[in-house]
């Protein structure tokens, strides 16, 4: 009979104390607040927030092991009210542990609101200390009242030093690869690299590793060519908070004419299996939003690349999405005309359905005519210059201006011209 399966490594690697927890030394280090009141037994209702593989679920068992506690466990991917009640409304009788109770919910953030607030009153009275954990911002996936009762803690993703401990550590730890196999020189640093900070993936790339060379070779060293045939690409999370950090970090580059940070970015999302169609429609977007009137081409090029990136796909696309990034990250900035149509929304918004002027209405018949509709306009083409000094605006907005074409590039010659205009026509600007 074959022996049963090991658990995974993170499994079997995963620490049962604070002390031998890896990371997030800023929260949880001696000395550091937190750490001392949990040293003094006061363990009160947080949420841990932070990316994959940063230790959540292990920092709840160990921080509820720390003091004393009784831990439940409940997933919200699994369980819901139904589970929740059961687990809460048995009878004290039932229950021989004394113990004050640790609520841990993983993935708390896929609780609907009817769910969460089944669980407040249970955290609210006291009943249970709530330990959640979330990859997702709480602020946008977590009941007002449930965070007022409950700390956020935010975990960051671990560093390079942590995790190359955490490596060096599994390949000779008893309960992980137990010396069996070294590792080659750079080989810790390369699983680093994909890792992304992410303790479970890096020690499961280890894993594998180790399983594509067990019983090939007779050193049992486990080489970097057997990394690169693993396929392993970088993390994405196309709908998490990391997505948004990247694409964020993408457009900014751009806004910040850096296009060796917007190149860089943009082949993040790429390589982390982002669709280069949604890459093409941002850059159309900030084509208009951050470059505008300061150089027209932009529009022009994003919209073309969009069209050509539906047509050939990937990884063709990619050359194509490059142009258009380092074009409008090199273009001059203006965001004058995305500031004029906020600017105009906003009034009409404060100040309604302003009328027309007479002289600007449509005049399709005589009864409109009779009206006084299009009395008194006067067609640019018929005047020097093709301008005439004329209000365009509602009466109550006369004199307003929206837009203020920036004094850069493209821009600039549009900003002379309308101040030749205001001069020529004796308007104050």
């Amino acid at each position: 009979m074959s022996p049963p399966p090991l658990p995974p490594l993170a499994e079997r690697m995963r620490p049962t104390s604070l002390d031998g927890i890896v990371g997030q030394e800023h929260l949880f280090g001696a000395g550091t607040p937190l750490r001392r009141a949990l040293d003094n037994a006061r363990l009160r209702s947080m949420i841990l927030w932070g990316p994959p593989g940063t230790g959540k679920t292990t920092l709840a068992r160990a921080l509820v092991a720390h003091v004393g506690y009784r831990l439940e466990a409940l997933s919200a991917v699994l369980d819901g009210v139904k589970e929740l009640k059961a687990l809460l409304d048995r009878p004290p009788g039932l229950l021989d542990d004394p113990r004050p109770l640790a609520l841990f919910v993983d993935e708390i953030h896929r609780w609907n609101k009817a769910q969460q607030d089944a669980l407040l009153p249970h955290v609210e009275s006291g009943r249970v200390v709530l330990i959640g954990a979330t990859t997702e911002n709480p602020a946008f996936h977590l009941i007002a009242a449930l965070r007022s009762r409950a700390e956020v803690i935010a975990l960051r993703a671990l560093d390079t030093d942590a995790l190359r401990h955490l490596l060096e550590l599994a390949l000779v730890d008893p309960a992980g690869l137990a010396g069996a196999w070294t590792a080659e020189p750079g080989l810790v640093d390369a699983i680093i690299r994909v890792s992304d900070g992410d303790a479970r993936r890096a020690l499961g790339v280890l894993e594998r590793l180790a399983d594509r060379t067990d019983g090939a070779s007779t050193d049992q060293v486990l080489r970097l060519d057997t990394l690169a045939s693993l396929g392993v690409s970088i993390l994405h999370d196309r709908d998490g908070d990391a997505h948004y950090d990247v694409v964020s970090a993408f457009i900014k580059s751009m806004r910040g004419s850096d296009p060796d940070a917007a190149i860089y970015w943009m082949a993040r999302l790429l390589a982390g299996g982002e669709d280069p169609m949604f890459v093409a429609r941002r850059m159309v977007i900030f084509a208009s939003e951050d470059i505008g009137n300061a150089d027209p081409r932009a529009l022009g090029v994003a919209v073309d690349v969009m069209e050509g990136v539906s047509k050939i796909g990937m990884p063709e696309a990619r050359i194509l999405l490059a142009q258009a990034c380092t074009f409008l990250a090199t273009a001059p900035k203006s965001n004058a005309s995305y500031s004029a149509v906020n600017a105009a929304l906003a009034e009409v918004a404060a100040s309604g359905a302003l009328p027309v002027p007479l002289h600007l209405r449509n005049a399709p018949t005589g009864l409109h005519k009779a009206q006084g509709n299009a009395a008194g306009y006067r067609y640019p083409h018929d005047y020097p210059d093709h301008i005439v000094d004329a209000v365009y605006l509602p009466e109550l907005l006369a004199g307003r201006r929206f837009y203020e074409p920036a004094d850069v590039a493209n821009e600039k010659v549009i900003r002379e011209r309308m101040a030749w205009w205001d001069k020529r026509l004796g308007r104050a600007r």
